[in-house]
């Protein structure tokens, strides 16, 4: 009405109704509709403050509820903010306490690497726990240690040791399946892992490998931390670091690989077992190939490099690992103990084995067996040559290291029949016997024990000379037993037998144990004159940086144990197993030649032990079993193998004497006709010359 006075229409606001909707609850408005139904009309205070005539706002008193409604929300979100921090933090805490204190903590020592080189310097084999050793950065060529960070952490030298973008860019890619499952540690956290922690994939393995590496990058700069990595980090195929790893597949040292080879060695990293070029060779290069492409992306190659590595891939070389060096430097680990103690730290010790003799020594043994093993059922060999002051020059202790790491060489005591025999004839000339004394050979009878002549035939009266050349074993016991059985024991073990050996008639006959280093060494003192000999190998031994550990010291007296004049007896009765007796096939134009064979009952092993007067080889063979052979003799395979290897051996050499052959002032005693010698000028032994006597 125009007084005003009336009745009032409701307003009707649209920006009221979307308030009322946003909040359900009755307002002050609700109530105060709810009296005027039942009295007078009353102004809400919006109302009262408007001015006569001046329209109501629309949305009044929205913004204030929305503003109030934000500070809630921001406030309930940064509780819950501070409370994931605080919980985060007892874990990392918790995780944290499981760790040895940070201010305590050191990187562990890596295992000592032995590295094996021949007696020119090459390398023979590796020792160790690593399969290498240990390499600076400064070493490496920029290639290598630039191709991991490509392909592994291409922010490390930018990250603090997690890199939170390269999580978050791997998350991503995780979840897309883009370029397959990634796992967004950094070099740093691998490091971490492999030096202080498992391999176990669990929420608390990334916490304290995230805690460590922290630890890590505070400790160490980025260059540290790189060299560290890349000399802990498994390549497979029992490989730790990048030397190792260099030297496993492509036969060289890290410092001198390609662009390529560097590649794939980076790209092994990721999954060893499944990369190895040795079993995967398609998916390693394909590997390879990311990494170069990663490498000329960040500029770390050119375009052109690129183009010429992925040209000519890596190749990757046959392993060694089967080759019959590694028996060589198994009795090189077995000896390094007694000459420099306990080893903590990278060694490089040198050797006097001699590649060409070691892989001649190999060769022949091998050649023969895969010849005609199967057909005498032969399965094992062993091969012993040294220098007759003891020097080994090659070692072979069976057939196939990868198939049997067993030494047979140094470890296997076997029967040495009548390759045991110089021993009992030496002790004979020792106490006035010469070379013609004459004994009969006819039948023994020893408290009912009957041995026999392989041919069981007997020749009579004969000379002990003759005697030894033909082997005769009923001659060799009867000396044995005139001599005293214990007497032989000792002169074997004077001449550097170890094993254990039993004093009775039967000794005569090669019938207590031995092993062919053993038996190689005592032949050694024969050939050299008569000097004591043991066996040695080990020459120096340098620490990693060049500081020497050990030098063989220089020779000083020798120690003669067998007089000069007998040596030489022996010497010339022991040639004439080359010129009657069962060597004859291993005869060698101009070289004088001395030497035994050896065969025990059954044809259960064979030997071959001789030597000129500069080298001195032995071969045995046998079955592992002891099953016996189909007629293996000292006399043909091992005397076949030890002729061939001679021949490789003694190759363009001038011919040497046997010690003492020429005379020693004895009278020269029956020559290959039987005829007596004359008297000739005294020439000095190989040993006199040697040792300026």
């Amino acid at each position: 009405m125009a007084n005003g006075c009336g009745r009032r229409e409701p307003v009707v606001d649209a920006l009221a109704t979307d308030a009322q909707e946003l909040d359900s609850r009755p307002t002050s408005e609700d109530r105060e509709g709810e009296s005027t139904a039942r009295g007078p009309a009353s102004q809400t205070s919006d109302d009262a403050s408007r001015q006569p005539g001046t329209p109501r706002r629309a949305g009044a008193g929205l913004v204030p509820r929305k503003l109030a409604c934000l500070r809630k929300l921001a406030w309930a979100g940064l509780v819950l903010c501070l409370c994931g921090l605080i919980g985060l933090s007892g874990v990392v805490a918790y995780y944290a306490s499981q760790l040895p204190p940070l201010a305590q903590l050191t990187v562990p020592k890596r295992p000592p690497n032995i590295a094996i080189l021949a007696s020119d310097g090459s390398p023979l084999a590796n020792r160790g726990e690593t399969g290498g050793r240990e390499i600076s950065l400064g070493e490496l060529p920029p290639a290598l240690p630039q191709a991991f960070v490509a392909i592994e952490d291409r922010r490390f030298y930018d990250h603090w040791g997690v890199d939170l973008m390269g999580l978050a860019r791997a998350a991503y890619r995780n979840l897309s399946h883009d370029g397959g499952l990634q796992g967004g540690s950094t070099l740093t956290q691998q490091l971490a892992k492999n030096l202080f922690l498992t391999q176990e994939r669990t929420v608390s393995r990334k916490i304290q490998e995230a805690i460590l590496s922290l630890w890590l990058e505070r400790s160490y700069s980025k260059d540290q931390i790189l060299e560290l990595y890349l000399n802990r980090v498994y390549f497979g195929a029992g490989a730790y670091g990048v030397e190792a790893a260099a030297q496993r597949y492509f036969g060289k040292s890290a410092r001198t690989v390609s662009l390529s080879e560097a590649a794939l060695l980076a790209g092994l990293v990721q999954s060893p077992s499944r990369l190895a070029p040795s079993r995967n060779r398609e998916a390693a290069q394909a590997r390879a190939e990311r990494v170069i492409a990663a490498m000329k992306e960040l500029g770390f190659i050119t375009p052109d490099m690129a183009s010429t590595a992925l040209s000519a891939p890596a190749e990757p070389v046959r392993p060694k690992a089967a080759g019959s060096a590694n028996y060589a430097a198994d009795y090189v680990m077995d000896v390094l103990d007694d000459v420099v103690g306990a080893v903590d730290s990278d060694i490089v010790v040198s050797t006097t084995l001699e590649p060409s003799l070691q892989a001649a020594a190999e060769r022949v043994l091998v050649d023969e067996l895969n010849a005609r093993g199967q057909k005498f059922n032969v399965s094992q060999g062993a091969f012993v040559a040294m220098r007759p002051d003891g020097a080994v020059t090659a070692l072979v202790g069976g057939r196939d290291y990868e198939t049997s790491q067993f030494n047979r060489a140094t470890s296997a005591r076997r029967q040495p029949g009548s390759s045991f025999k110089p021993f009992v004839y030496l002790t004979a000339l020792e106490r006035g016997l010469r070379p013609d004394s004459v004994r009969s050979d006819s039948p023994v009878n020893i408290n009912g024990w009957k041995p026999e002549n392989y041919d069981r035939g007997y020749r009579g009266p004969i000379s002990l000379r003759n005697a030894l050349a033909l082997s005769l074993n009923t001659v060799a016991v009867k000396l044995n037993m005139e001599v005293g059985p214990q007497a032989v024991v000792q002169t074997a073990q004077r001449l550097g037998i170890t094993s254990p050996l039993q004093a009775d008639p039967s000794i005569a006959l090669g019938t207590s144990e031995v092993t062919p280093l053993e038996l190689v060494g005592a032949y050694a003192t024969f050939a050299n004159g008569g000097f004591g000999v043991v066996p040695y190998v080990i020459t120096e031994v340098k620490a990693a940086d060049g500081k020497p550990i050990f030098n063989r010291p220089a020779p000083g007296d020798p120690n003669r144990i067998i007089d000069p004049g007998t040596d030489a007896m022996l010497n010339e009765m022991m040639h004439n197993v080359f010129v009657i007796g069962t060597a004859q096939r291993a005869r060698m134009p101009g070289w004088p030649m001395a030497g035994k064979s050896g065969t025990t009952n059954d044809y259960k092993d064979a030997w071959f032990v001789g030597f000129t007067g500069n080298l001195v080889a032995g071969v045995w063979l046998g079955n592992d079993d002891s099953t016996p052979t189909k007629g293996v003799s000292g006399g043909n395979l091992p005397t076949d193998i030890w002729h061939n290897f001679m021949k490789i051996a003694l190759k363009d050499q001038k011919p040497v004497a046997l010690a003492g052959v020429a005379g020693a002032g004895q009278t020269r005693y029956a020559n290959e006709s039987g005829k007596p010698r004359q008297r000739a000028k005294r020439q000095k032994s190989f040993f006199e010359r040697l040792f300026g006597l």
